[in-house]
């Protein structure tokens, strides 16, 4: 048996987190390996000095998270730091349990790992000279310009695909980012809306943001495979967005307090996560010469779909949500899945097969990927669309409305009439399980469950 406590500084960074005691038969927790960058405040920062106590370690809210949720679950926790450009292979190599880092949710990644539900909202955003003639996007897509960022990770795609004409410097160490542009190397640098104020706080020449160029969710990113642990994960999440620790965590750290983890606010990001994999879906089955619509496989997702509703149901100790709307609801993402790919296939080319071998290649390849990476991302991502449809229906949220829906969607492109078709079926699902009384079986809670601070959560 673990026991906790609180801290007793209760001024100092993490003092809302409980620390692990060890227990009473001297035999160490078991460790969670955890990845971190330390190069990214205030996600996460490694001090090069120890600081006060002789701590060394790392800091930063995503840190602090994952020692929060470390304690809850009885675990110690070895810090094992990364460089972003070596980030997806070391996570590949199981170099880690999960890595915490201000780790952007993105297509790519979604495959080659699993993410949590978002921890925190950002955009990519560029920084210029307060005197510079840049203004707007617009302008930042020229020959004539040099734009510096920190290579490998999420903000130098979003420089190449946003400034292909721009000249692009990839810069090895990020804290080398900034004095590129303070020397004047560059016309501006790639930031974000979270670390670019703490950049222009230690510039020594005033700078101005032109953006916001994304909509971005931070997340915690785990290795495909161990289910049990991201689903405790997104579990603890849900109940620690409830009780006001991760407000508090945000807080502390500065970044912006957006309840990213609330059922509703999370069903609609795990939406937009599905979704973003459309193109890929897409791009697989023209070299396989599998069409868009296969009305078989679309019955047996939603065969899958209503039997984990049913499953999130049993676990949650609450009544189904009728059956028929989230039927309706799934067959609308299916719907607006298939619009995406449809689209990708119409505004992009096929580049030219030469050969035979090339062509049986290619669809070795596009096979592999789309059985072996693709669908199994997608059923874990209905999973958890299951899981937080009934989550839901218990959370005293308001149902997402129209502007809510497009606002999560808008990189998709769909047109307002498949947003509105999704919104009201997510409408209908979600009124179709808060119509129960506060005695009704769904609105009270599992026996076992137990809570952070004043939030129910279920066992893991």
């Amino acid at each position: 048996m673990f026991a906790f406590v609180a801290s007793a500084c209760s001024g100092a960074p993490g003092a809302e987190i409980r620390k692990l005691v060890r227990p009473s038969d001297g035999k160490p927790p078991a460790t969670l390996r955890v990845g971190t960058s330390g190069d990214y405040p205030p996600f996460s920062a490694w001090p090069e000095t120890p600081g006060a106590g002789g701590d060394s370690g790392p800091k930063g809210f995503s840190v602090d998270v994952a020692r929060a949720y470390a304690a809850d679950q009885g675990l110690g926790i070895e810090w094992v730091r990364f460089r972003w450009p070596e980030l997806s292979a070391d996570l590949e190599a199981g170099l880690f349990d999960l890595v915490v880092s201000g780790v952007t949710v993105r297509p790519d990644r979604s495959v080659t790992g699993r993410f949590s539900l978002p921890l925190a909202t950002s955009a990519a955003v560029l920084l210029v000279p307060a005197d510079s003639p840049l203004q707007k996007p617009s302008d930042l897509d020229r020959v004539d310009l040099r734009l510096a960022v920190n290579a490998g990770g999420h903000l130098e795609r979003v420089a190449r695909r946003l400034f292909p004409e721009a000249r692009i410097d990839a810069v090895g160490a990020n804290a080398d980012v900034l004095p590129r542009l303070l020397r004047k190397e560059v016309d501006g640098v790639v930031s974000d809306s979270v670390e670019a104020p703490l950049w222009q706080r230690a510039s020594d020449r005033p700078l101005r943001t032109i953006g916001p160029l994304t909509r971005d969710h931070k997340a915690a990113w785990f290795p495909p495979g161990d289910e049990e642990r991201i689903r405790s994960f997104d579990r603890w999440l849900i109940a620690a967005e409830s009780s006001g620790l991760l407000d508090r965590l945000r807080e502390r750290a500065g970044l912006a307090r957006v309840a990213t983890a609330r059922p509703v606010a999370a069903l609609l990001s795990s939406l937009d996560e599905r979704l973003s994999l459309m193109p890929a879906i897409a791009r697989a089955k023209r070299v396989l010469g599998i069409p868009i619509e296969d009305r078989a496989r679309e019955d047996r997702v939603l065969r899958s779909a209503a039997a984990a509703v049913a499953r999130a149901s049993v676990e949650a100790g609450q009544a189904p949500p009728d059956p028929v709307v989230v039927e309706t609801l799934f067959r609308t993402q299916i719907e607006a899945a298939k619009w995406i790919q449809r689209q990708t296939l119409a505004d992009s080319a096929e580049s030219p097969i030469t050969t035979p071998e090339e062509l049986a290649s290619r669809r070795r390849a596009a096979r592999h990927r789309l059985d072996r990476s693709l669908r199994p991302a997608l059923i874990h991502l209905g999973n958890r669309i299951a899981m937080l449809l009934v989550a839901s229906m218990g959370d005293p949220s308001p149902p997402p409305d129209p502007d809510d829906v497009a606002r999560a969607l808008a990189r998709h492109g769909l047109p307002d009439s498949r947003l509105r078709a999704l919104h009201r079926a997510l409408a209908a699902t979600l009124t179709s399980g808060r119509t129960a009384g506060p005695d009704h079986p769904r609105q009270r809670a599992a026996p076992g469950t137990r809570t952070i601070g004043s939030a129910r959560r279920a066992p893991p």
